[in-house]
């Protein structure tokens, strides 16, 4: 995961089974001197995949930050620097069964002008100064117990969003213990002749205690392909970067 010149490795932390402690990767990759603040925050997930904060967990949502503690607070990075922040899991014993998620945010401090050192003098009597400031968070994962969690697909629908973008439309739906995470993958498959990869999206995830999250992605414009004839398979499997499973699959007839 990269935004900004920072780049984060893994982009997800899980505790499950005996695991205790994950080490996350940072890395400046700018040419300046970058701070990074670190800290716990929590975040409700909407259906369209959207976050927003919060301070109260929504009803079967349970959080991770009185779980877990991390090291460092802060860190600065020099040019292509990095370093490691060590995230640990403690006294997990009394937890109930479930799943707890709280996120791991690195806000960027922006540069101080050194002492001595003024602002260039605008034209205008009136400015204003705008400082954009970004910041980046993964979720930390705890998991207890056995998962329960069922994924499946509907309302798949084609919609022309420009001239040339076709957009898939389809929903998932989540129930259980677990929240659940994956790639995405679409197909065209012709009545006759060769199937065609016309749509891939990687790392779509639907927190607990979401059951609902409704998902739109472009389709490619691929030679050969008629989206009036034939379907569309619509695959959700387990992470690329593991030996894939599928967990759930969808087809659209296309007339």
């Amino acid at each position: 995961m990269a935004q900004g010149n920072l780049l984060l490795t893994p982009q997800r932390v899980i505790f499950e089974g005996t695991k205790r402690i994950e080490e996350l990767n940072l890395a400046n990759t700018g040419r300046d001197t970058a701070r990074y603040v670190i800290s716990l925050i929590n975040l409700r997930m909407k259906e369209d995949g959207g976050f927003e904060e919060i301070s109260q967990p929504d009803t079967g949502q349970n959080f991770a930050d009185k779980w877990v503690r991390f090291f460092p607070h802060s860190v600065i990075l020099g040019p292509q620097e990095s370093q490691l922040v060590k995230i640990q899991l403690t006294k997990p014993g009394g937890m109930q069964p479930g799943e707890y998620r709280s996120h791991i945010y690195f806000r960027a401090i922006p540069d101080q002008k050194p002492l001595g050192e003024k602002e260039p003098v605008p034209d205008s009597s009136i400015s204003v100064h705008l400082i954009p400031v970004f910041g980046v968070s993964i979720p930390v994962i705890i998991r207890v117990g056995a998962s329960t969690t069922q994924t499946s697909l509907s309302d798949l629908s084609l919609e022309r969003g420009t001239d040339t973008v076709l957009n898939l439309n389809l929903v998932f739906h989540r129930t259980g213990s677990m929240s659940v995470y994956g790639d995405l993958s679409v197909d065209h498959i012709p009545a006759q002749g060769k199937t065609v990869r016309v749509g891939t999206v990687r790392g779509l995830a639907v927190y607990t205690p979401n059951t609902v999250r409704r998902f739109r992605m472009p389709l490619e414009n691929a030679k050969g392909v008629d989206y009036h004839s034939g379907k569309l398979k619509v695959v959700y499997t387990t992470p690329s970067n593991h030996k894939p499973a599928t967990i759930t699959e969808a087809e659209l007839i296309l007339h």
